[in-house]
């Protein structure tokens, strides 16, 4: 599945655009105070709290690409990753974009 922020996928034309797609994770309770006490002590969260913020994306993004593949999409364009706090203790990564079906290559 090719993922992209751009609007148009590099060789490829579109064929179809499928729909809107997304994908969600949330982090779970006290994440945003790790956060924080994070940039007040340098030795504090950072590395746990970027693979814990990588994995979180990456988990949003799967299930982004399962709803595209149910739709029958090869490609997933002009993806947008937002991240929202939810009543100060959490912390909520979306993904958006828009599934298409790409024309097939020819010989």
């Amino acid at each position: 599945m090719i993922v992209t922020t751009t609007q148009t996928v590099q060789n490829r034309s579109i064929q179809n655009y499928l729909g809107l797609v997304s994908g969600e994770s949330i982090l779970g309770h006290g994440f945003v105070e790790s956060v924080f006490a994070g940039i007040n002590n340098p030795e504090g969260c950072t590395g746990k709290c970027k693979i814990t913020l990588e994995d979180a994306r990456q988990a949003a993004i799967k299930e982004m690409e399962e709803k595209a593949l149910q739709l029958g999409a090869d490609a997933i364009i002009a993806v947008d990753v937002d991240y929202a706090e939810i009543k100060d203790e959490m912390l909520m990564v979306a993904v958006n974009g828009t599934a298409v079906k790409l024309i097939e290559y020819r010989d």
